[in-house]
């Protein structure tokens, strides 16, 4: 478990999930109503029933505590095994839309995202706590297609662990941007439609085409 996760055990009195979910909550809230500027720890704490004090034993300012509500949410996505690489892909996809439709997550994330882009350490801290967590459903994704026979087995580490990261990417970054950027529906038809692109490629050896050969 990651430093950043807010479930981290610290020495002293044991810490409170409902505390810890109802500040979450709070965060999210006050991002929606008040937006990254204005949001404040001292707003956060009476929203959620809680003393200010209680915020700090548990988070070091802002950045930490909005990294850490919009992770939470990251966190309920999942991948059933649905029998096929193409249908986990698009089910994930459809997840991942529907994750980002709700006004928290929208708000939240690209609250965090703006900001850490003066901000070098809430960039590492959300790479940590959201992007390098989420990577477990690329990895069991993956994982159940080689036992399929879908995808070879890559025996090279570092060359699996760097197609993890563009599978993810690509995933990833297509949805925020179709969603965020264009503010464009992810529904069945695009997500089956995004699959058969990322499932096939260009086409028949596109990867190994040089531009203008």
């Amino acid at each position: 478990m990651s430093d950043s996760d807010p479930r981290t055990s610290r020495t002293g009195r044991p810490r409170s999930t409902e505390a810890d979910a109802a500040i979450l909550e709070a965060t999210r809230a006050s991002l929606v109503d008040l937006g990254w500027s204005k949001l404040t720890m001292g707003d956060v704490a009476t929203r959620a029933g809680v003393a200010k004090t209680t915020l700090y034993r548990r988070w070091a300012g802002k950045n930490e505590l909005v990294v850490d509500a919009v992770a939470v949410l990251f966190d309920e996505l999942e991948l059933p095994d649905r029998g096929s690489l193409a249908a986990d892909v698009q089910g994930v996809v459809l997840q991942f839309a529907a994750l980002l439709e709700r006004p928290e997550t929208r708000t939240a994330l690209m609250a965090v995202v703006a900001e850490s882009t003066r901000d070098e350490s809430l960039r590492m801290r959300i790479r940590d706590s959201i992007v390098e967590r989420q990577k477990r459903l690329v990895l069991e994704g993956r994982r159940r297609a080689q036992q399929r026979g879908e995808l070879p087995v890559e025996t090279d580490a570092v060359v699996a662990n760097r197609t993890a990261d563009l599978i993810f990417d690509v995933i990833a970054g297509a949805v925020v941007h179709r969603m965020l950027v264009s503010a464009e529906p992810v529904d069945i038809d695009w997500a089956r439609q995004f699959t058969l692109l990322l499932l096939s490629g260009l086409g028949p050896g596109a990867m190994e085409r040089r531009p203008g050969s």
